[in-house]
């Protein structure tokens, strides 16, 4: 096979980022856009020595899943993986994804239960980063690429954050708003970053910018509450001049309104600044955390809540338990875990600033025994040193771990088997409907 050969190929399989696999003469072909049960005509782009990359020419034969995409930017934007085939299909390819690598690296051969998903697949996110083109137009990166594709109104964003977009576009040309340029590191604006309080309906503005002040600000304010007054509760800046892809640099400045807005998610009232950690889709967020405390069942427990953010996982269930102690090691999510504590009469958490491994060892001096722990780990999983501790020092009844990467959390399962923990039940949960991304809670019991 070389490069741009053309093939016939019948796509039996997708990969974790939601392209197309077909096997040809014994060689795994990658080729996106494609879906389980496709026949493709297919131009090969990339051979390497047991794997090559495609891109489909024309759907021959197309798969039952196969819908027409409702969105003019999908497979430009990089956004969506999956708009391409039905709904229902997406389910049942997560749902199989998860017991697939639970099996293949964790070892445990168990169906899991039925996915939690929502009723409507769209407008669900509660925030959206919008780099800034040459032009003064807003929209997403392509994928694996820092070109910015206009994307009009997305359909994962609220209806609302396309109708901001267009008064920031006209206040960035009438005000003639210079662009940041990567290449350069000159210009002023970089991104427009959104966050809206569903439950209480506030929205929060923030610029990032590569400087001090943003000219014209006033400007931008009225046009705003021009658009939504009563919605609007925070206009604020991020001051980021490093030459980095990160996109929020560490100090913020609030322009107009409160420094934060503030939801609520399972009851608890939960504060929000510009560099607050939050789920970004809250009503699945609420159901991923009501099948976490089902599996906790966090009556009269000491429980430990590791990776803690914002504190949401535990203040959820604090109202039950006997005492929570979140660790984390931003000192922002602390502060925030300390405030929505206190702000919602909460007594019987406390909060550790710290990197988990430490905090849990610190803990173990100190002779802290919790029943239950709870981790919610960064997309890399946990470290091997703090599932010894968890296992060897603490000891606690049960581990309910909650997962946004289903190959690390199983290869944790894996580890935690080593040590005397057996996987009893795992739930996939579809936060983030449309794209590749899956949650999982899974319940862990000591033998």
């Amino acid at each position: 096979m070389q490069k741009n050969d053309e093939i016939i190929l019948k796509i039996t399989d997708v990969t974790a980022e939601g392209s197309g696999i077909g096997k040809y003469n014994g060689m795994a072909i990658f080729v996106p856009l494609t879906a389980v049960g496709d026949t493709a005509r297919v131009k090969i782009l990339k051979v390497k020595k047991t794997y090559a990359y495609g891109k489909v020419i024309e759907i021959t034969e197309p798969s039952p899943d196969r819908i027409f995409p409702d969105c003019d930017c999908f497979n430009r934007c990089g956004g969506c993986a999956y708009r391409h085939i039905s709904y229902q299909a997406e389910l049942r390819l997560k749902s199989q994804k998860v017991y697939e690598v639970i099996k293949r690296i964790g070892g445990v051969d168990m169906e899991p239960q039925p996915i939690i998903s929502p009723s409507l697949p769209d407008r669900y996110r509660n925030k959206a980063q919008y780099p800034v083109s040459p032009d003064g137009k807003a929209g997403f990166y392509a994928f694996h690429s820092h070109r910015i594709v206009p994307c009009g109104d997305c359909l994962l964003q609220p209806q609302l954050f396309t109708e901001v977009l267009t008064e920031t576009e006209k206040w960035i040309d009438e005000n003639n708003i210079s662009i940041y340029d990567e290449a350069t590191q000159k210009g002023l604006l970089r991104h427009i970053y959104l966050r809206y309080a569903e439950k209480t309906d506030e929205l929060m503005f923030t610029a990032v910018i590569n400087g001090d002040t943003l000219p014209f600000w006033q400007e931008l304010v009225t046009a705003l509450k021009g658009l939504c007054e009563y919605r609007l509760k925070s206009v604020q800046i991020n001051k980021n001049k490093s030459k980095t892809n990160v996109i929020l640099g560490e100090e913020c400045a609030t322009l107009y309104g409160e420094d934060f807005i503030t939801d609520i998610l399972c009851g608890i009232k939960v504060r929000l600044s510009p560099l607050s950690f939050y789920q970004v889709n809250r009503n699945m967020a609420e159901r991923l955390y009501q099948k976490a405390a089902e599996y906790a069942k966090p009556e009269g427990k000491n429980i430990l809540d590791l990776y803690c953010g914002a504190g949401t996982i535990g203040l959820s269930m604090a109202n039950q338990a006997k005492s929570i102690i979140g660790v984390e090691i931003i000192p922002q999510a602390v502060k925030d875990a300390q405030f929505n504590a206190e702000n919602n009469g909460i007594k019987n958490a406390r909060f550790i600033c710290g990197d988990a491994s430490a905090a849990a060892e610190q803990l173990s001096k100190e002779g802290i025994t919790p029943d239950t722990v709870i981790v919610d780990p960064p997309r890399k999983g946990i470290t091997p040193e703090l599932i010894s501790i968890i296992a060897q020092k603490f000891k606690p009844e049960q581990v309910i771990y909650v997962s946004c990467d289903p190959a690390t959390l199983a290869r944790d399962i894996k580890l935690f088997a080593q040590q005397n923990y057996t996987l009893v039940e795992y739930t996939p949960a579809d936060l983030f409907p449309r794209t590749a991304h899956v949650e999982t809670v899974a319940f862990l019991s000591r033998k």
